[in-house]
């Protein structure tokens, strides 16, 4: 118990040396282009970031706001795309066939750009919640897919070979070996895919969506050096976002996959 609490607070310790560090970084790089490089309007290129929190604070009810917006539509988007994803990388298991046939469908569709394909998306439903939803949903189900439908083949001959000893049934066996053995790849796809709808929720948002924060983003840019700060404030958050959502995904793999070596004791025990 010991080794593994020095263990915790010594990562612990290694990440807030880290974020400290980046804190400093950017505080001394804003000063330089400020006082130093004397760079014109040096707060549209990178102001300091306590004047930047400072501005997080006061505006901090319509940012959390807006924000919990974007949070909702990504998730629920994130969440359909899962299952859209899951559901295929079952399907394209059964059969090579079938894998084969739509493989090529699904790489095409990660070909066209978010950017380009929000506004066409957008200008078709008019509805910007279903907006976000789909797009949050079209960029999250092929890394769910993909990555889902390699663990299900990851399966070596020796251990179907054990399950049929065990005069285990095909569904027996897929649901307890196949399924098993899929989890790791499919959180990994998960954490690729919880980021990118965020950040597709607020592309479709920049497209002319009435509320979320990519609108205060917009907004931001549009009165320019005046509000700076805000600006850079909603970086801030939609970071947070991702960043919130990246971690609860991490947090769902440590609870359902705790047999990973990572989440393992590791130290031979408590002592």
């Amino acid at each position: 118990m010991i080794s593994g609490w020095l263990r915790k607070s010594g990562q612990g310790g290694i990440l807030a040396i880290w974020v400290a560090g980046a804190l400093v970084l950017w505080e001394a790089a804003a000063w330089y282009i400020a006082d130093i490089a004397h760079v014109l309007a040096p707060a549209s290129k990178l102001p300091y970031l306590h004047l930047v929190l400072q501005a997080l604070i006061k505006h901090w009810s319509t940012i959390a706001e807006q924000g919990a917006i974007t949070f909702g539509n990504s998730i629920l988007g994130f969440l359909i795309g899962t299952a859209v994803g899951a559901a295929l990388a079952i399907i394209m298991s059964l059969s090579r066939t079938i894998e084969l046939t739509l493989s090529p469908y699904m790489i095409a569709s990660q070909m066209v750009p978010i950017i380009g394909l929000a506004p066409i998306l957008y200008g078709i439903i008019h509805d910007p919640a279903m907006s976000r939803v789909l797009m949050a949903g079209y960029v999250s189900f092929f890394p769910v897919a993909i990555h889902m439908l390699r663990g299900l083949q990851s399966i070596k001959p020796e251990q179907e070979e054990l399950m049929r000893s065990y005069a285990a049934s095909g569904w027996t066996t897929y649901t307890k070996l196949r399924l098993m053995a899929s989890l790791p790849r499919l959180f990994a796809g998960l954490k690729l895919s919880a980021p990118l709808a965020i950040t597709a929720s607020i592309i479709v948002e920049l497209m002319g969506a009435p509320n979320g924060i990519g609108v205060l983003m917009l907004s931001s840019l549009y009165y320019g050096s005046s509000q700076v700060y805000m600006f850079w404030s909603t970086i801030l958050i939609s970071v947070a976002i991702g960043l919130i959502w990246f971690l609860l995904v991490t947090l769902a793999e440590r609870l359902l996959t705790p047999w990973q070596p990572e989440f393992r004791q590791q130290g031979g025990g408590e002592e």
